[in-house]
């Protein structure tokens, strides 16, 4: 990737690279507890779930359900604390992205919604089969599914996109 790839092409402002604390630890920050309250107020307070089961949930991944279901409040915590880690991951792979596609900088807004759905689908078609918890049994509800994905547009892949996208711009005389 060459410094000609970051400056201005004529459909947009110059831009350097993001700086990966920027958009790395600050939009894991973000979007983590963006999807946080996005998992608190959908699945909580609309369709009902227990709070303590929310990220239970998160931490069957790595221990089964059984196990997250039957740790109370220290598998809770280790939830929030692995929905962080994936929050940091996702953040990383746009950073990473960024570097290689600069056009995800300079179309920051329809990158953003589409890199949201793309990790979404990732996690739950590729991820969540892969992890203890295993593959979903019977089909998920079009309504879920719709407000899950566009959940993810706007709470994750946009404010990751707008992050970078601002972290560029406040370091124009960075170049690598």
């Amino acid at each position: 990737m060459s410094e000609k790839d970051f400056e201005k092409s004529g459909d947009g402002p110059p831009f350097a690279r993001p700086r990966a604390f920027d958009t790395i630890l600050y939009g894991g920050l973000v979007v983590g507890i963006l999807d946080l309250l996005f998992a608190f107020t959908f699945y909580g307070l609309i369709l009902g779930a227990q709070p303590l089961r929310i990220f239970q949930s998160v931490a069957a991944g790595l221990l089964g359900r059984a196990a997250a279901y039957e740790g109370g409040i220290r598998t809770f915590l280790l939830g929030i604390l692995l929905h962080f880690v994936v929050a940091t991951c996702i953040a990383t792979g746009y950073y990473v992205a960024s570097l290689v596609l600069p056009v995800l900088i300079r179309h920051a807004v329809v990158s953003g919604l589409l890199y949201g759905m793309i990790a979404y689908l990732g996690m739950n078609y590729l991820i969540i089969p892969l992890s203890a918890i295993g593959r979903r049994s019977g089909p998920v509800q079009i309504s879920i599914f719709l407000t899950e994905i566009i959940g993810h547009a706007f709470l994750v892949g946009l404010p990751l996109a707008l992050l970078a996208r601002r972290s560029a711009k406040a370091n124009p005389n960075h170049r690598n």
